[in-house]
């Protein structure tokens, strides 16, 4: 069993930017009352210093219908290679104001919005996280595996993991 490590505030904040950048890529899940919910992968623009991660979006899209509908909003992260995970449950709110779209745009975007940050479809959605939690290990990779192997040979489990709440 790993150990169990619950962070807060500015902790908590480095901890969600550092994963959630690294990762960058989830899976935003939206209208959480219906089975099965919607999902879609998305990439993350920003971690802010608050812990608000920030999305491109469609203003046509079907999440952001949906987030107009409920807010409620779920993102789960998965990096396998790294064995670092989080799961994020919040409320999202969309941006359609010049500012956000200049603060939040990156040239990457264009390949989803032709005409750039003056797209009228381009929308910026903040996610505010409600509840976070993550998992990830505490010395990479190449020594988890090993730990692991070990503990095969030896049948006996060295778990290398750490994992808590992420209070923001």
């Amino acid at each position: 069993m790993g150990d169990h490590k619950n962070l807060s505030n500015e902790e908590a904040i480095a901890k969600l930017k550092k994963l959630a950048e690294s990762i960058r890529i989830c899976m935003f899940c939206t209208d959480l009352s219906h089975i099965p919910f919607s999902t879609r992968p998305m990439s993350v623009q920003e971690v802010d210093e608050s812990g608000n991660i920030w999305f491109l979006s469609g203003a046509d899209s079907n999440k952001n219908f949906e987030i107009k509908q409920d807010e409620e909003v779920q993102l789960l992260f998965a990096n396998p290679s790294s064995t670092d995970y989080i799961n994020v449950f919040g409320k999202a709110f969309i941006y359609k104001d010049k500012n956000t779209i200049e603060n939040k745009w990156s040239p990457m975007a264009k390949a989803w919005f032709s005409e750039g940050k003056d797209d009228p479809n381009l929308t910026v959605i903040r996610v505010q996280p409600n509840y976070t939690y993550y998992w990830d290990t505490k010395s990479g990779k190449m020594i988890s595996m090993l730990k692991i192997a070990v503990g095969a040979v030896i049948g006996k489990p060295i778990d290398d993991g750490i994992e808590g709440k992420l209070s923001i």
